[in-house]
């Protein structure tokens, strides 16, 4: 990014990733760091705009005249949600990801960088996945219309990179989880969804814990914080219309038993878990590659796996009257 001033706004700024990156531009405001002095930062939430209207997505820029977007805003869920809601994940999606990269076009954004998922990958595919296999086959079945919709914005970059030179980037996280994120019992993902179960078994007194499933699906975890911070670095450093995946090294994948068991642990459960086979496990594995990113930004450290539950459970038990349920 230059030394002009420059406007940044955020789409999704209220939920999991939004959240932590206004933590982490707080935090480069207190240490006074030169990067942030020429920027100003606007968060959007849902009550802001809908933007899967397009007029409402115009107001929105016309309000604020960003420079620069970081677009988190997308409808989500967990996998049991989105089995049964494909097409509405998919019809969504579509209209907010048009709108936003259109809206951004015609008001000159310099720079968008747009939040896909390792879903949208295919489901037969050689490990570890990089970003050159993003086109080359179906995703999962499981939830195919929202990986449709994430696949969708990496050709609408390209479409607006070829013909009108737009610089129109996307990231691929791996599964994100820390604070504020969505610990609903009906739509969310595997760690929060084990954090407040866990949470209200320990209310109950219950003996044992059901993890829904074998536990055996491997996945790569990465703490919200820390996406923030690459998620800012992107913004500022990387300059291409290819995606880069930002996801923890391939050793740091863990099963889904082991996610549990470190829940337990900063829980202090005392309890035994035990798995419903009966249950959908979903893709067994998604390794992502990080490659590129370490290529790119070889000395950033993760935060340790079981430091980031613990600093999770904290918060959710802190703050579960107003987390979202």
């Amino acid at each position: 990014m230059s030394e002009d001033k420059s406007v940044i706004l955020v789409t999704g700024g209220s939920g999991l990733v939004g959240r932590a990156i206004r933590t982490v531009i707080e935090e480069e405001r207190k240490l006074d760091s030169k990067l942030v002095r020429n920027e100003t930062w606007i968060f959007c939430g849902s009550n802001d705009g809908d933007l899967r209207d397009k007029a409402q997505t115009e107001a929105l820029f016309e309000k604020h005249r960003p420079t620069h977007v970081i677009h988190l805003a997308a409808m989500v869920g967990g996998l049991f949600h989105n089995m049964a809601h494909n097409l509405d994940f998919f019809r969504e999606n579509m209209s907010i990801n048009d709108n936003v990269l259109n809206v951004s076009y015609n008001y000159k954004v310099k720079k968008v960088v747009s939040c896909l998922s390792t879903c949208i990958f295919p489901d037969k595919v050689t490990y570890p996945i990089d970003e050159t296999m993003i086109h080359n086959g179906p995703p999962h079945p499981s939830n195919y219309g929202y990986s449709y919709a994430k696949r969708m914005v990496d050709i609408l970059n390209r479409g607006y990179h070829s013909q009108h030179g737009c610089m129109f980037t996307s990231v691929i996280p791996c599964n994100v989880f820390g604070p504020h994120d969505n610990f609903s019992l009906e739509s969310s993902h595997v760690i929060p969804a084990l954090i407040r179960r866990m949470d209200d078994t320990i209310k109950k007194g219950e003996p044992t814990f059901t993890v829904l499933g074998s536990g055996k699906p491997l996945r790569q975890f990465i703490y919200s914080l820390d996406l923030a911070k690459l998620f800012v670095w992107v913004l500022r450093n990387y300059n291409s219309v290819e995606p880069i995946i930002l996801s923890v090294d391939e050793e740091d994948e863990v099963t889904i038993s082991r996610v549990a068991e470190a829940i337990k642990e900063a829980h202090g459960y005392q309890g035994e878990i035990v798995y419903d086979t009966s249950k959908a496990d979903g893709q067994h594995k998604k390794t992502a590659s990080n490659m590129k990113l370490r290529s790119l930004y070889k000395e950033f450290n993760f935060t340790p796996f079981d430091k980031a539950i613990k600093d999770t459970v904290v918060w959710f038990r802190d703050n579960r009257d107003r987390a979202r349920l």
